[in-house]
């Protein structure tokens, strides 16, 4: 399963006329952050796959429209009254997706769809919109448990994609405090394993530097800009029985 993942800027490769034959054959799009939603949009409406986003800390001007004010996180889509701003693509912040259009067919004949979570927003800097400390953060994750656990029961694992904004603490973040990533995300990868965590709010201005992390069983991957990532196989975790170690069996490739 092919995705295109993209953040933070405008890309001239994607938006383009020429998209469609570009980067036609991928399953699905996924928008980590600090991007308009008439981006979104073109993107949906250009390449027609199943495109899911969140926010980050800047572009927020129809952020208003999934935030539920009375609380931290974002409204569910229950919340949502104003549908002329879903620009067809999901929002993934604070749910559990489970998205049927998208399937995998395991080595044992089964399909399963793919399992997605997300979370929008950045480490909190200036008290702006869509920042949060890390204990806000984690309280976000802690209401996606029940979801996770349900998805492990039916499925055997909590989650393929943990699409996000910021990146985990000491993963491709700065020191700066605008750029610091989430302590809480190195904690959701060590309980729950994602085959995939999709996070953007790092510019890379060097062709040379550091994308993609190996976190235990999780590839950190930053989409700045645009990625393409494959995932051949959702990741299934058994217990190695010559060092009880945890070893994957999933198999992705990444490329410009």
């Amino acid at each position: 399963m092919k995705f295109l993942c993209v953040s933070d800027q405008i890309d001239p490769l994607v938006y383009s006329t020429s998209v469609k034959e570009r980067y036609g054959n991928v399953d699905a799009v996924f928008c980590a952050g600090d991007l308009s939603m008439d981006y979104v949009d073109f993107i949906v409406s250009a390449i027609g796959r199943p495109t899911f986003f969140v926010f980050g800390n800047h572009n927020l001007e129809e952020y208003k429209y999934y935030n539920n004010k009375n609380q931290e996180g974002p409204a569910s889509p229950h919340e949502q009254t104003d549908f002329s701003h879903s620009h067809g693509a999901d929002y993934a912040s604070n749910r559990i997706i489970r998205d049927k259009r998208l399937k995998f067919t395991l080595k044992n004949g089964k399909t399963t769809p793919l399992l997605i979570a997300g979370v929008s927003g950045s480490l909190k800097y200036n008290n702006g919109l869509c920042q949060f400390t890390d204990f806000q953060m984690k309280c976000q994750l802690l209401k996606l448990i029940p979801g996770l656990l349900w998805n492990k029961i039916r499925y055997g694992r909590y989650c393929d994609i943990f699409l996000t904004h910021a990146s985990p603490r000491h993963i491709h973040d700065k020191e700066d405090p605008c750029h610091k990533g989430f302590e809480c995300f190195n904690w959701f990868i060590r309980k729950f394993s994602p085959s995939i965590l999709i996070h953007g709010h790092i510019h890379l201005y060097d062709l040379q530097a550091k994308r993609f992390t190996q976190c235990g069983s999780t590839a950190v991957i930053n989409a700045y800009s645009h990625i393409l990532v494959e995932l051949k196989e959702p990741n299934l975790i058994k217990k190695s029985r010559q060092k009880g170690e945890d070893f994957v069996q999933n198999v992705f490739t990444i490329s410009d």
